[in-house]
């Protein structure tokens, strides 16, 4: 029957996740009583049948090479049967029912330079895109951002001292390739110059019809340059986002002395206390300072300790800020309210507060 079965297959997808499951996850799923954090980095789940799995979640890059992750391959066939995941936050789990184990395995995580924690209330790795090593459109670099940041704030993430849990993330550009939209604190880099046109090459390389609809906002239209057909850009209308290069080579808009970062606060995905929130603009810009961002890496760590010394308990950053009022934010912060703070986006009044009530 199997074999009549395998010859009427039609679907070749992806394989049913059911296969990677551990077996104390396949013999005890949807049997789980409750779990538990034991220490830092490390939870385990408690089955009705009194089964143990025990999860250990350390810091990994996003950008890894082949040898690195035959050296997690090895840890989980040693510690684990071979079973190990990652998670959206680029943490690599290792999943063991073997109590004994845990602590061992640690030991040489940390022997391999590979910090653990990130559970609870402390800081998870923070989710980026690819930055300069990759992408065309990048404003800053990812995983060097990322690792001057997150080297300042390790006691965070190895540590659970945070009165909730915190979510950093990281996008190039306003495309938001990574979570920057609904995490706690979001480091987003920014072009703040219109494309500059080639026009001896955009005819050769670009369709101008598909780069003038590429534009969110319109702000390239057909034109005639030195008698050949090319494009101009209406600056006040340019957001500066990049779909033009995307389509179009001729037209980059990376730009050393006026490309740069900005920091964004208070979104979330989680459903408790509060409904999932949007981030809002905190810092409209600061300098792409490589290789270590000291402005970024000081302004990151000034709004996390702000944030972990008034609020309550299990209250995230975005909460906080309800509470006290955006206005209070900006005093205690002494980040200084300027005119591109104000959202100016057609549909922006639908998330305007539109009352007298204000908290200061």
């Amino acid at each position: 029957m199997a074999e009549a079965m395998q010859e009427r297959r039609t679907d070749y997808g992806p394989p049913h996740y059911e296969q990677f499951l551990p077996p104390v996850v396949k013999e005890n799923y949807g049997k789980w009583k409750y779990h538990e954090i034991v220490k830092p980095g490390v939870m385990v789940h408690v089955s009705e049948s009194g089964a143990e799995l025990y999860t250990v979640r350390a810091a990994s890059g996003r950008l890894i090479s082949i040898d690195k992750i035959r050296m997690y391959c090895d840890l989980a066939d040693k510690y684990c049967d071979g079973y190990v995941r990652f998670t959206s936050r680029h943490n690599i789990e290792f999943l063991t029912p073997k109590k004994e184990n845990v602590d061992p395995l640690i030991k040489d995580l940390k022997d391999m330079g590979h910090p653990v924690g990130g559970i609870g209330n402390a800081i998870s790795a923070i989710v980026h895109t690819q930055g300069w090593v990759h992408c065309h459109s990048a404003a800053t670099d990812a995983s060097g951002v990322v690792k001057a940041v997150m080297d300042d704030l390790i006691e965070y993430f190895e540590e659970r001292k945070l009165p909730g849990k915190l979510r950093i993330a990281l996008a190039c550009c306003l495309n938001m390739c990574g979570a920057v939209h609904c995490s706690d604190i979001a480091i987003l880099g920014i072009h703040r110059r219109p494309p500059r046109i080639d026009h001896a090459n955009l005819k050769k390389v670009c369709e101008i019809p598909n780069l003038s609809a590429s534009c969110p906002t319109a702000a390239i239209r057909p034109a005639e340059v030195e008698g050949h057909p090319s494009v101009e850009v209406l600056e006040e209308q340019c957001m500066f986002c990049a779909n033009c290069y995307t389509v179009c080579p001729a037209m980059p808009l990376a730009d050393p002395l006026n490309d740069g970062v900005s920091i964004w606060v208070g979104g979330k995905v989680s459903n408790a206390r509060h409904e999932p929130m949007f981030s809002k603009l905190a810092i409209p810009f600061l300098p792409n300072n490589p290789p270590r961002w000291p402005e970024v890496t000081e302004a990151v760590r000034n709004l996390v300790e702000l944030w972990a010394k008034n609020a309550k308990k299990y209250e995230r950053m975005g909460e906080w800020i309800e509470r006290i009022g955006w206005p209070k934010f900006f005093k205690m912060s002494g980040i200084e309210f300027e005119k591109v703070h104000i959202d100016d986006f057609k549909h922006a009044g639908l998330t305007f507060k539109r009352s007298t009530h204000l908290t200061f």
